[in-house]
């Protein structure tokens, strides 16, 4: 659900809800400050501490998965590049029947290849997207199979290979692009968060001391640090994207060769 709203509005949304967790403990805490003894504030005190590493600990954590991911997908648009630059190289040394049907299939295939980078949060257009990936290497394997020689020359055979790679590439980006950080951590997060910016108010409430502006300014990075964590998370929307230079070059190079 997350993955389906922009990010600034994640960003307005987490602000406006911490910042109401601190008016709201705050006042708590001024209601109850007569009674509260020397005990009862350090206890609360000791309490912000362990919330205030719990939240570190967890936002820590799941930055590392979600740049892991980006960069695993990074990767990726790279690796399949070469794999279809390899395999357009190889189709120069087969049957010049098959030869000349290729390069315009590749062609189809990095466009459908980068429409599946375009369309991750939308499910539709991401499954076409596959389908047509899966066809085009249906259709390559079924044209070489038709123009090979019985036995098939070892050009023929180094092609298959590469359309394979190429195929095995696809794949890994295709999961890649739908393996995700679980939502069920950022609401963690988001919990975690409400409960350290809560303990800090309702502390501060003790001491009949608002500190708007140090506990706003706290609340405002957090919901920017939980903002940028999802946005990275989305390699084909908001800020932070993968970039496609490489697909895109080596589009550029099989329309220059057509």
């Amino acid at each position: 659900m997350l993955r389906n709203f922009n990010e600034s509005y994640l960003f307005f949304i987490g602000v406006i809800v911490l910042l109401g967790v601190i008016e709201l403990c705050f006042r708590l805490g001024r209601k109850q400050r007569k009674p509260a003894d020397e005990a009862h504030k350090t206890h609360i005190s000791a309490l912000q501490t362990a919330l205030l590493g719990l939240l570190a600990l967890l936002l820590g954590f799941t930055f590392a998965m979600s740049v892991t991911r980006f960069e695993a997908r990074k990767n990726l648009v790279l690796e399949e590049a070469n794999a279809i630059g390899n395999a357009y190289w190889r189709s120069q040394l087969i049957a010049p029947a098959a030869r000349e049907k290729i390069p315009p299939l590749l062609l189809e295939y990095i466009k459908a290849a980068l429409e599946l980078h375009d369309a991750e949060n939308d499910a539709a257009r991401f499954d076409a997207a596959n389908v047509t990936t899966r066809r085009i290497e249906r259709q390559i394997r079924t044209i070489t199979a038709a123009n090979a020689d019985n036995p098939p020359a070892i050009a023929t055979i180094m092609f298959i290979q590469a359309i394979n790679e190429m195929a095995q590439v696809n794949e890994k980006r295709r999961v890649a692009l739908e393996n995700h950080v679980p939502e069920p951590v950022f609401y963690l997060l988001f919990i975690v968060s409400i409960g350290a910016v809560g303990f800090i108010a309702y502390g501060t409430g003790l001491h009949a001391r608002r500190r708007l502006t140090s506990t706003g300014l706290f609340a405002a990075l957090i919901a920017l640090v939980l903002t940028f964590i999802v946005d990275i998370d989305q390699p084909g929307t908001g800020v932070i994207q993968v970039s496609q230079e490489s697909m895109e070059r080596m589009q550029k190079t099989l329309e220059s060769e057509l």
